[in-house]
């Protein structure tokens, strides 16, 4: 337990052992030992942490904590909270990283930069555990740069496509502005409290001496970063975006990345009691982010992207018990999310290996040719949603008991997300396993064992869910929700089946011919334009005040500097015709300045 700082080592030493191969020092065997030696390293953090959590099972939580920096007043240090919550977020984290490794050897079999990605994704893994064991609030900031960077790189993996470097660009700069707007909130926080431990700023906040302006300000620019990370909206176009890196990157980006972000939320959630605005700001985007993101995903055509919008949704819901203070259910839901997300889009890319497509119009009839990818679809698709008895049934189900005493508006948001994500799921589900074979999926063939292996291995673990979330059971009475809300739960995932069942749909015709419903369809499709809304007002804005500052620059300050040099270039130019060559006369100028600015001096004091 005292060593459990090395666990988050274990990635960062992956970045240096993928070194010699990922920057061409060894080039006779390949890359493939830079990947053997990251999964060893992951394999060890887990089983690590696995003892760590066995240790914390027996004899409670443990704080680790090691000075890092002095001066002054300032005391930085690092500090770890190894409890069982922090502890199953690790594990989740280590776990999925070592399965989506092995994954990832079967899928990026003839990737030229193998090495490059290893060394990526054990940056990556190596921040995420710093982020769920991290107990102070500036560590937890700075591993979520180091998150924002691993996303930028393993985001624009395939550099040489332009639109991989947009995607990246632009997940890099969306991230950032919830980075800065966090780093503001740390520092105005650091600087009122004199803390950083999370445990020292929860005392603090019982009796923060703060305005409501300030509270307010607080607390928003709390939120700002985790909303970024979670992608929420307004903030949420990046994880669309980012569905152009590698498809291993993406599984755990959908599953363990966002969640990270949760947790920083459930974090900072008795900090955010001192601002009620800061509470209703995150109802609104959590309620919205649900909402919105199972309507858009409905119109997807792209299968990877079809799934990312459920990532927001179901962050979405997250957000919305963190706000209403159920981080027991919020947990509950991130860790049945994460398993049943991760093997959503291995069987995604298990599709996209073998068929070399992502374009739901052009595929069809996998179901009889794949049928380990169609049974983990299907398991991931039941494990994802409110079908009894697997894991997000139990977290729907708590979700509306909670909310329907006093906030019966969110426990519908529960359940029309429920309804739209089990719609959404079932279309892909005919378009892409039933009906005909396509020019694309005729010959298609199940993956190889080294994907085959971890989706396997997943499916079975998303089965066995409702007995490991019994067994961490973070709310008490885990099936504690009356009959009536079970009823509820699983008629709002039998519309949403029974709808997407009925639904005509055709490949020939992926846009509506009926107008008023294609018009819907493009809305749902261009995620309600709100990338087009952006450019109407906010670059806009932007770009109208650089026009503006550029213009002042040119005409003002340029005029300025300009007229400055002339002046100076013209007074030289006298002043050389002055030049005698007399030392006398130099003597004479010196002491006449001196005394002419003695004098100045002395009457300015006087």
């Amino acid at each position: 337990m005292q060593l459990a700082w090395l666990i988050p080592l274990y990635g960062f030493s992956g970045v240096l052992l993928s070194l010699p191969w990922s920057i061409g020092w060894i080039k006779r065997n390949g890359p493939r030992p830079a990947a053997y030696l990251n999964l060893l390293v992951t394999l060890l953090a887990f089983l690590h942490g696995s003892l760590v959590l066995r240790q914390v099972w027996l004899i409670g939580p443990h704080h680790l904590e090691i000075p890092w920096f002095h001066a002054a007043d300032l005391n930085l240090s690092i500090g770890f909270d190894l409890s069982l919550t922090n502890l199953a977020a690790l594990e989740l984290v280590t776990g999925l990283s070592l399965l989506g490794q092995v994954f990832a050897l079967g899928y990026l079999d003839k990737e030229w930069s193998l090495a490059r990605f290893y060394a990526l994704v054990g940056f990556f893994e190596g921040a995420m555990s710093g982020v769920v064991l991290s107990s102070s609030l500036f560590m937890s900031y700075f591993l979520l740069e180091m998150l924002t960077l691993s996303t930028y790189l393993l985001v624009g993996f395939w550099y040489a496509q332009p639109l991989v470097v947009t995607a990246a660009r632009d997940a890099f700069l969306t991230k950032r502005v919830g980075d800065v707007l966090l780093l503001m909130g740390v520092v105005a926080l650091s600087a009122w409290s004199g803390q950083t431990e999370f445990t020292e700023l929860y005392a603090w906040a019982a009796s923060a001496p703060l305005t409501p302006l300030a509270g307010t300000l607080l607390g928003l620019g709390l939120i700002a970063g985790p909303m970024g990370k979670c992608a929420q909206f307004p903030m949420h176009l990046w994880l669309d975006e980012a569905m152009e890196g590698p498809n291993p990157a993406s599984i755990l980006r959908n599953s363990v990345v966002v969640t990270c972000g949760a947790i920083v939320l459930l974090k900072l959630m008795p900090l955010l009691l001192i601002s009620p605005v800061a509470t209703d700001v995150l109802l609104a985007v959590g309620a919205i982010s649900a909402v919105g993101g199972a309507l858009v995903a409905i119109a997807q055509v792209d299968l990877k992207r079809a799934f990312s919008y459920s990532t927001t949704s179901y962050l979405g819901l997250v957000f919305v018990a963190i706000a209403l203070q159920q981080p027991g259910i919020a947990l509950l839901l991130l860790f049945a999310h994460g398993l049943a997300k991760a093997l959503l889009f291995m069987s995604v890319g298990s599709i996209i290996a073998t068929t070399n497509c992502q374009d739901l119009t052009e595929l069809g009839g996998l179901g009889r040719r794949m049928p380990a990818t169609t049974g983990a679809f299907l398991m991931a698709a039941a494990g994802v949603t409110g079908l009894l008895p697997l894991g997000c049934f139990w977290c729907f189900g708590l979700l509306v008991q909670a909310f329907s005493a006093e906030h019966r508006f969110f426990a519908l948001v529960v359940l029309l997300t429920n309804l739209l994500t089990l719609f959404n799921l079932t279309r892909v589900y005919r378009q892409v396993f039933l009906g005909d074979a396509q020019p694309k999926t005729r010959r298609a063939p199940e993956v190889i064992w080294l994907m085959a292996l971890p989706m396997v291995s997943l499916t079975v673990l998303v089965g066995l869910m409702p007995w490991i979330m019994a067994r961490i059971d973070p709310v008490p009475g885990i099936a504690s929700f009356s009959p009536g809300v079970a009823l509820l739960v699983m008629g709002s995932g039998l519309i949403g089946v029974v709808s997407a069942a009925v639904v005509p749909l055709n490949k020939a015709w992926s846009r509506s011919l009926f107008k008023p419903l294609r018009t819907l369809q493009d809305l749902l499709a261009f995620d309600f334009y709100t990338d087009r809304i952006y450019r109407a007002t906010i670059v806009t804005f932007v770009a109208g005040l650089s026009r503006l500052t550029n213009g002042f620059d040119a005409a003002v300050v340029n005029v300025l500097v300009d007229r400055v040099g002339s002046l100076t270039m013209a007074a030289a130019g006298s002043l050389r015709l002055a030049v005698s060559g007399r030392m006398q006369t130099y003597v004479l100028t010196a002491m006449v300045s001196i005394v002419l600015l003695l004098a100045s001096l002395n009457w300015f004091i006087a």
